[in-house]
């Protein structure tokens, strides 16, 4: 059952960036990584220049959703690896069936008191349709990666220059064998 509704709405998200629902402002045309910024849940400006010379992994994470599970992994994964200047960064989103329904403080309580979270999370942000937020217009703009975002929980592998070098779709946990094969690979 729950691999059904997954599909659908697999189908369904695709068949909504198809449609021309899903096409960027183009507000990050032309820009790179470290020009990028987003907002915390207390309104402070995250600047994404402050990630230079670190490798982040980006996700659109949910505090509702069958991948829920995966905070703790990306919890685990940026304990290992934050000595060797990995940062995982945490973009809530309620695109996808409003499996985040919280505000913007509820969500990171959430993470926190469930999942011990102690890396940086936005406040949420659209990651498909017309107001999607710049990072994920960029995400999209990438050689290679121009494919839409279609669940919670994708991964986003962005190396110390700035240059996204891998995505991992929402099935592929954190800690999976092959996220670990290419953090490695750039440290």
């Amino acid at each position: 059952m729950k691999k059904a509704l997954f599909l659908i709405m697999m189908i369904a998200t695709f068949f909504t960036y198809a449609a021309g629902e899903s096409s960027p402002k183009d507000k990050s045309k032309n820009l790179n990584f470290y020009d990028l910024e987003a907002k915390d849940p207390n309104g402070s400006i995250i600047k994404f220049q402050n990630f230079r010379g670190k490798i982040v992994v980006l996700s659109n994470i949910a505090t509702r959703c069958g991948f829920t599970d995966q905070l703790g992994d990306l919890q685990t994964l940026q304990k290992k690896y934050e000595k060797n200047n990995v940062v995982v960064l945490g973009v809530p989103s309620n695109n996808f069936l409003s499996q985040t329904p919280e505000d913007n403080k509820e969500v990171v309580n959430f993470c926190k008191l469930n999942y011990k979270t102690e890396f940086p999370i936005t406040e949420k942000y659209d990651v498909i349709g017309s107001n999607k937020h710049p990072i994920f217009q960029w995400v999209e703009q990438q050689k290679g990666y121009s494919l839409p975002i279609l669940w919670n929980f994708e991964k986003f592998i962005i190396d110390q220059k700035g240059n996204l070098v891998s995505r991992f779709r929402s099935k592929t946990k954190p800690m999976d064998r092959d996220v670990i094969q290419t953090l490695e690979k750039l440290l």
